[in-house]
């Protein structure tokens, strides 16, 4: 006779996926940022923007740079705050803001008021990425926060190939310029409330994960993904630390390069090329495609490589093999005549840049410490140094350097900055954190 009358043991639950909405409702704000960022080339380059606004190349070319500047600077601030308000306050707020620099630059009435609306506007998108990586950091599991950092930065790379192609497409007679930019000032705004619903800064504060979902997560966890930091990161460790100052360069370098893939593009197309306005928005969002693919092939290879190579050359030797291939590309365009040759050679470099970018953030999450997105926003910030250059360096290449209007001096700078990028990536430790 069983004379045992205990309950029967519960069976375990399984997890929950919480983590798996908040990945999504984080790269749903890299699309509808990329959107709003990536826009501007394709109004930038219309008669009636211009002219309206009466902006000469110089000043389109500020326009198109002021934004790489502030979005630069504000990058280590921003994403400090994030660490210590906490993502769920945070990321909606920027969202709102930069959402009301996008309709304010759709309001300038001329190049004062729209170099202040780009100002504040890369100064509000600085923190996006930064609490991204703090969000994957707290509710990814490290062997798998290349392939959610691919996810993420999909979101921005989705977003920056639709942009021109809808935007020509609501240009094409739909709506005007102005309009443009307050229909996305306003989506932005939607977007903010989706994240403000589904996101908790991590898994501990969020009421619909359970406590076996926190277990899987925290599962190997460094001790610092576990806790909350909230002081201001010394600029002591950010300055010496030779693990980040190489990733530093290494993003320096390929932002000179990509970003023309982002600004310049359009006119590139339609000046030498000689390509009409909206298949030269569908030649450019072919290019950004092309990147899409490589973002979302990184995530995997970056787990694999981590796993298979170790951390400190699962994360250099991939960076340094998709930047050797963007400078392949680069130098190919000075040999390229037609201008779908040209637009294959933009993917590859689209599609290398992007392939090296979950590595990037796996690299900055594993050298982050306790303050994970401000050390991500250092990073950032020398990227988008690298960013701010282009815009204004290829008017100036273009005037002294370019006699016969074929732009290959200006291809020759973006392959050196891919060059240097090779040389920092093998010389980077993704092993030395940043203390």
């Amino acid at each position: 006779m069983n004379t045992d009358t205990s309950a029967p043991q519960a069976s375990a639950r399984a997890p929950t996926r919480v983590r798996y909405a908040v990945i999504g409702a984080t790269t749903l704000a890299g699309f509808i940022m990329y959107i709003d960022r990536i826009c501007i080339a394709e109004i930038a380059k219309l008669e009636d923007f211009r002219i309206g606004l009466q902006l000469t190349q110089q000043e389109t070319g500020a326009v198109l740079s002021a934004f790489f500047f502030t979005y630069a600077l504000g990058q280590v601030p921003a994403g400090w705050l994030s660490d210590r308000l906490g993502a769920r306050v945070m990321l909606p707020a920027y969202i709102v803001i930069w959402s009301l620099c996008t309709m304010l630059t759709g309001l300038a009435t001329g190049f004062a008021m729209l170099f202040v609306a780009r100002l504040l506007f890369g100064f509000a998108q600085a923190g996006c990425f930064p609490a991204a990586s703090s969000l994957i950091k707290r509710w990814i599991q490290p062997p798998s926060r290349g392939t959610a950092s691919s996810i993420v930065a999909f979101g921005g790379r989705l977003g920056g190939a639709t942009a021109p192609i809808l935007t020509a497409w609501l240009l094409s007679g739909l709506l005007g310029w102005r309009s443009v930019l307050v229909v996305y000032g306003i989506s932005g705004f939607v977007v903010a409330f989706v994240f403000f619903r589904v996101i908790r800064t991590s898994p501990q504060q969020h009421p619909q994960c359970n406590e076996e979902e926190r277990a899987l997560i925290l599962a190997g966890a460094a001790p610092e993904d576990r806790s909350q930091n909230t002081r201001f990161p010394s600029f002591v460790p950010l300055l010496t630390s030779a693990a980040l100052w190489s990733m530093c360069v290494v993003q320096f370098g390929i932002n000179i390069g990509w970003v023309f893939l982002v600004t310049w593009l359009p006119k590139y197309l339609q000046d030498v090329k000689h390509v009409e306005s909206s298949m030269g928005g569908l030649m450019s969002t072919l290019v950004l495609f092309a990147g899409i693919i490589g973002m979302l092939s990184g995530g995997p290879l970056a787990d694999f490589c981590g796993r298979t190579m170790g951390r400190r050359w699962g994360r250099s030797l991939p960076l340094a093999g998709c930047y050797a291939v963007a400078v392949a590309a680069y130098l190919s365009c000075l040999f390229m005549e037609s201008a779908w040759g040209f637009i294959a050679a933009a993917a590859v470099v689209a599609f290398a840049t992007d392939l090296s970018v979950p590595t990037i953030w796996a690299y900055m999450q594993d050298i982050g410490g306790k303050n994970s997105a401000a050390v991500f926003g250092w990073g950032n910030m020398w990227g988008n140094l690298g960013a701010a250059t282009t815009p204004l360096l290829v008017p100036i290449v273009l005037k002294y350097w370019d006699t016969n209007g074929d732009w290959h001096e200006a291809f020759i700078m973006f392959s050196i900055g891919y060059v240097v990028a090779v040389v920092a990536a093998l010389l980077s430790n993704s092993e030395r954190v940043v203390e």
